[in-house]
């Protein structure tokens, strides 16, 4: 039985570490923290157990009555620790224990290495920033550019949830560094932003995922600004940003922090509880959050590559992600496989592919994408690596077909508004067994599909979306411009609309068209579609479901069997 105590084991993340590390029966877990009380309350009903630990208080007592195998320290915020920082590391030196951190204060991570020499003479490892950033950020970044000759530009973005308590350590170490200067790579050379002002949108989300909403990311200071240039010499950028949700919270914190830029205020950690407090009142969105780790090089045969890797999480399992590293050392050492001795950031300790199992384990998907290139037919382009995983005859529609027919049932909404706007979109009549005929005219990127209903015909130009719309497949009926995300999984193609606009301006999402899009297939192998268009406020304005089959030069008849209303 190996023990692992942590310190603030029953905080945010501290708690979510314990519950990992509580699942394998090889692990005794201590919980520890300033209170005995609500460490014991933590640990009832379960095997662990709770003891009282203040880190400016005996820490080396503590741990020499409990004696730990391994310490993982989950308090923070490591960004303003005081004049002893390390107390927690040098106590465990002092004994001969192991040590891990989920340290992401680029100094804290840094300076670990002091004590490179001790935890050698030890025989120890000390480990710092065993957590998102830097550990799974780096893993991802060597699974990314695995055989690549040089690393140019690296982005990496994180988005949490705006309904998990982020805990007032992080809050603690995000106050720590807004408005000040951070250090980044811009054109080449060293250079300096601003925390929490200096801005970018992302998208975070791979092909075949469903998208988290873009948002606004500000930098912040993470440790791999600093040890990711040693990694990857040659690097001309590197920006690392949090976006968090709802944007008129993330814009308030902007403009806190300019106020400590402009020397009006000389930090906002005074104000670090008032931050947090206004953190867990103002929640609306998605419960889902995510993280996106973006490189550009040059590849083994000389080429411009660019290559994004997504993680997106459901609900509550998002800051289950920061302990992951941490609970993949341990694990390690369980299997006999600890770490070398020495004092160090956790960059090399666990690879990308460690972290799959616990991915695996809760509402996390992952996934990797290259840019395809811009000859590819279009839907092929925009999912990229998520296009082989789509059924054949959906691959065989959306490659380079350029006409299909099949048999459809069309019903219409009741409502007035409803009617009116089928009646002004040209939507087909409602029917069953309709005659349905799609062509497919690709140019230049571009796709225009018209659909025929029994002879009534629409069309709509589609195309890969860029900017705001990145990631996106757009698609556009006269003045009105819909983002659609291609979303892959159980055997179907689900497009589902994330943004929208009319002549150009953007629509409020909560006004978007609802009503569930997808392709399959049928049991006799055939293309199958089912379309539903409404508002809001109008209720369905058409819906209309069947089968096609390629056809060329308009030869082929319309099958007999299989009628529409089963497809």
């Amino acid at each position: 039985m190996t023990t692992v105590l942590i310190v603030g084991g029953y905080g945010t993340f501290g708690g979510r570490l314990a519950r990992l590390l509580a699942e394998d029966k090889r692990v005794a877990v201590v919980v520890a923290g300033r209170s005995r009380g609500a460490a014991d309350a933590f640990c009832a009903n379960s095997a662990m157990r709770g003891v009282a630990l203040d880190r400016d208080g005996d820490v080396e007592g503590v741990l020499a009555r409990v004696a730990p195998d391994v310490v993982i320290d989950a308090s923070g915020p490591f960004q303003v620790y005081g004049d002893a920082p390390y107390r927690v590391a040098t106590a465990c030196l002092a004994l001969g224990i192991s040590y891990i951190d989920l340290a992401d204060g680029s100094d804290f991570v840094e300076g670990i290495a002091a004590f490179d020499a001790a935890a050698k003479a030890r025989g120890v490892f000390v480990l710092s920033g065993a957590s998102t950033f830097p550990a799974l950020s780096t893993a991802v970044l060597r699974a990314l550019t695995r055989g690549w000759r040089q690393v140019e530009r690296i982005e990496m973005g994180i988005a949490p949830s705006p309904y998990v308590d982020l805990g007032r350590s992080v809050i603690g170490a995000i106050a720590s560094y807004a408005g000040k200067p951070v250090a980044i790579i811009r054109d080449g050379a060293a250079a300096m932003g601003a925390g929490l002002i200096d801005a970018r949108r992302l998208t975070v989300g791979a092909p075949g995922m469903l998208p988290l909403k873009r948002r606004r990311f500000t930098l912040a200071d993470v440790p791999d600004l600093r040890l990711a240039p040693k990694l990857w010499p040659g690097l001309r950028e590197i920006w690392a940003g949090v976006g968090t949700l709802p944007a008129i919270a993330h814009w308030g914190l902007s403009a806190a922090a300019w106020l400590v830029r402009l020397g009006l205020l000389r930090s906002l950690t005074p104000l670090a509880p008032l931050m947090h407090l206004v953190s867990t009142r103002l929640r609306w969105g998605a419960h889902r959050g995510g993280m996106v780790v973006a490189a550009r090089g040059i590849d083994a045969g000389g080429a411009a590559i660019a290559r994004a890797w997504h993680l997106v999480a459901e609900g509550d399992d998002g800051p289950f992600v920061p302990v992951m590293a941490a609970v993949a050392i341990v694990a390690k050492v369980l299997d006999g496989a600890a770490p070398a001795a020495g004092a160090r950031a956790a960059l090399d300790e666990v690879s990308l592919e460690d972290f799959a199992p616990l991915f695996a384990r809760r509402a996390i998907r992952t996934a990797m994408h290259t840019k395809m290139p811009e000859g590819l037919p279009l839907y092929r382009r925009v999912l990229a690596e998520a296009w082989d995983a789509l059924p054949d005859a959906i691959r065989a529609m959306h490659d380079g077909v350029a006409a299909a027919r099949g048999l459809a049932v069309v019903e219409l909404g009741r409502g007035v508004l409803a009617r009116i706007a089928a009646a002004v979109m040209g939507f087909p009549k409602a029917g069953t067994d309709v005659p349905v005929e799609v062509t497919f005219d690709a140019k230049a990127g571009r796709e225009t599909w018209t659909r025929r209903f029994a002879g009534a015909a629409f069309s709509s130009v589609q195309y890969a979306g860029r900017g705001r719309w990145d990631g996106l497949l757009c698609e556009r009926f006269g003045a009105l411009s819909f983002g659609l995300a291609l979303v892959t999984g159980d055997g179907k193609l689900r497009l589902v609309v994330r943004q929208w606009s009319a002549f150009g301006v953007k629509l409020p999402a909560f006004l978007a068209p609802v009503g569930e899009t997808f392709e399959r297939v049928d049991a006799a192998g055939r293309f199958c579609f089912h379309v539903e268009i409404g508002f809001p406020w109008t209720g369905l304005i058409v819906g209309y479901r069947g089968w096609l089959v390629p056809h060329q030069n308009g030869a082929g008849a319309f099958a007999e069997d299989g009628q529409a209303r089963d497809a």
